[in-house]
């Protein structure tokens, strides 16, 4: 009689202690597609992602290594960085590379990477074949120009667990690429300063004019944050626990009054959903890049730019009281008022809605499936006004976020299954000028386990933001983003590797295309070879 909970066990992603941050896997869109074994081997192509490549001049350009180590346990590397003399400070792309390889067996593991504290890097990482894998990662990096501009330290870690049964060991190589600005590539506009949020205390320039605070949070370390979304209850019979149900909510605040909110982005790492062969060569979105969430906290900029320090926290609404599980490290950035000594202002209106949340547990039978129906949603509006050195500024932040997912489990979690879209919908208005963003985010798959003990794990992840720049009646700029991700995997359970005959296919679309131009790349993969790799655009 099987007596296994499916969800239990999804991959064992480690977290390393303190922060971690990601970026974009590449591989060339010109190689040619092969013909799939008839099931998984015991190698597979190596990790490839659909996302577009970093657009770089053609002007002079200086490489600087940040860190070349291997990570076999909870040590993190330690290191300094020095800007390159030949290419100055006037840059107009900084790029950072990660260049990964690993062989044997391993789980997927979590990394950060910061530089003068700030962290520049999350990512999580694949997991080999026993012949090995190698991967990388390409992430633009130019809004830290302040912190490359001067020496600084440098600390990486990606928690690893080496041992008899663990036996892939992490070697990694880091870079940054300075693209110099010359001709018709101008310098970056950049923060004038990046500061990280270290102990929940800020102080700012009394000449701020602008802020925003990047959030790269997740839900991680092998507990049941790390797949939050599928959470229940205290009182429905399920093996992951969370008292108000799967409803999180990343918000960040300004001496204690609430200054942010969003929508996390429901990761799925590379042994998610207790299946890794969905993503031997695919990941999901966002698997490999951690994107920060982005808050622009301008209209608090009269209240800090006092000369004191304030309180600027970050938390997760929805997490049991107690319970870890989340990260959320955080950097501020800042534009100043070159024309101010001290810029005043106010802030002139808060309106936050109340937090809904609504759980609703419908048990089963034996002939129904148990479902957790939860719908839950806040909104915030922040305004405030700045007297700069070119006239009074008004900034005004509405965020709106609403989350909806059906949750059904049977008899011992099998099979178990989510359909689930979050949205986050922002506007930023600036004078006359308003930035309107609309994301969503889906999640739809199941878990099964068939009487021959054969899972199978069927899923579709999708990665959208709709984003528009206007100005009264006229539209400025706009973008489309759509990444979709969609997977179907098998294999048999409890019996040794060459006896699993896995199988299993992936596609990953990757369209962005606006104002700015177009993008439009798929991928798709059988039994671990890449057999179809185009472009439309």
């Amino acid at each position: 009689m099987r007596q296994r909970k499916i969800m239990s066990m999804i991959g064992g992603l480690t977290l390393a202690a303190g922060l971690l941050l990601a970026t974009p896997a590449t591989a060339g869109a010109d190689e040619a597609p092969a013909t799939p074994p008839a099931e998984f081997t015991t190698d597979w192509h190596d990790p490839v992602t659909a996302a577009p490549p970093i657009d770089t001049p053609d002007t002079r350009s200086c490489q600087v290594t940040l860190a070349e180590t291997q990570f076999r346990d909870f040590t993190p590397y330690q290191g300094s960085y020095t800007p390159p003399k030949e290419c100055g400070t006037r840059w107009n792309k900084v790029v950072l590379r990660l260049d990964g390889k690993v062989k044997g067996r391993q789980y997927d593991r979590l990394g950060y990477l910061t530089v003068g504290g700030v962290e520049i890097l999350r990512t999580s990482t694949p997991e080999p074949s026993p012949e090995g894998i190698a991967w990388s990662v390409e992430k633009d990096v130019t809004r830290y120009r302040d912190t490359f501009s001067s020496p600084q330290s440098v600390e990486m870690l990606i928690g690893n667990v080496v041992n008899d049964t663990y036996t892939g060991v992490l070697d990694i190589r880091v870079t940054l690429t300075f693209y110099t600005a010359h001709g018709r590539a101008k310098p970056a506009a950049t923060p004038d300063r990046v500061l990280p949020l270290t102990g929940g205390s800020l102080t700012t320039p009394r000449n701020t004019e602008r802020i925003l605070a990047e959030v790269y949070a997740t839900g991680s370390g092998g507990g049941c944050e790390e797949f939050w979304y599928l959470t229940v209850p205290d009182a429905a019979p399920y093996s992951c626990k969370a008292t108000e149900g799967p409803y999180r909510e990343v918000q960040i605040s300004v001496d204690g009054q609430l200054a942010g909110i969003a929508a996390p982005f429901p990761h799925v790492w590379t042994g998610g959903w207790s299946n890794p062969f969905l993503w031997y060569v695919t990941p999901a979105p966002r698997a490999f890049d951690v994107q920060p969430v982005v808050y622009d906290l301008t209209p608090f900029a009269a209240v800090l730019n006092d000369g004191r320090a304030h309180r600027v926290e970050v938390s997760v609404a929805g997490v049991p009281a107690g319970q870890s599980g989340w990260s959320v490290p955080a950097n501020v950035l800042l534009w100043q008022d070159e024309g101010r000594a001290v810029v005043t202002g106010a802030l002139d209106r808060h309106e936050a809605g109340t937090l809904r949340n609504s759980p609703v547990h419908t048990p089963g039978s034996a002939d129904s499936s148990d479902v957790l129906e939860t719908t839950g949603g806040h909104t915030l509006t922040v305004a405030g006004h700045l007297n700069t050195s070119h006239g009074r500024v008004d900034t005004t932040v509405t965020r709106t976020v609403d989350h909806h997912s059906t949750h059904r489990w049977g008899a011992d979690e099998n099979p178990d299954a989510l359909a689930a879209r979050w949205s986050d919908d922002e506007t930023v208005t600036v004078g006359r000028t308003a930035t309107r963003t609309h994301r969503t985010y889906t999640m739809d798959g199941e878990i099964s386990v068939d009487a021959a003990n054969r899972l199978r794990t069927v899923l579709t992840v999708g990665d959208r933001a709709d984003t528009a720049v206007v100005r009264g009646d006229k539209r400025l700029s706009w973008s489309r983003l759509d990444d979709t991700y969609t997977g179907d995997a098998a294999f048999n359970l409890g019996v040794p590797r060459e006896q699993r005959h896995a199988v299993g296919t992936s596609e990953e679309r990757y369209r962005l295309y606006g104002s700015e131009g177009c993008y439009d790349r798929t991928l798709r993969t059988a039994q671990g070879t890449l057999v179809e790799d185009s472009q439309r655009c």
